[in-house]
């Protein structure tokens, strides 16, 4: 097994970076996503396996980041969701302009 956190790898998506660097922005991705993932040496071009990889974490003290949610894991916004927080943030006079602007649009 590999223990050398200045090893060059390459992480498929991300380029080449040292094996702690590697391991680190894995356990950063959903879970998904980090079984998707993979790692190869740069020496020898051999893949890492997942065991080895959460090994190699747990052995550094790296934890994973199970509560992260991907871009691609997260359901897509109705317009309506859209509108609806960007009035419960707005303040009260935007608001008001806002609503007298329908008014005056839905009257013509």
């Amino acid at each position: 097994m590999t223990s050398d956190p200045e090893e060059s790898v390459r992480l498929q998506g991300y380029g080449e970076m040292t094996l702690r660097t590697a391991v680190e922005t894995l356990m950063l991705l959903a879970p998904r996503e980090r079984s998707e993932a993979a790692v190869f040496r740069v020496r020898d071009d051999v893949r890492l396996a997942q065991s080895e990889i959460a090994e190699l974490a747990s052995s550094w003290g790296i934890e994973p980041a199970p509560n992260v949610r991907s871009p691609r894991l997260v359901p897509e916004q109705r317009w309506q969701d859209v509108v609806r927080g960007m009035v419960r943030e707005a303040p009260l006079p935007s608001l008001m302009v806002a609503f007298l602007v329908g008014v005056l649009v839905a009257r013509r």
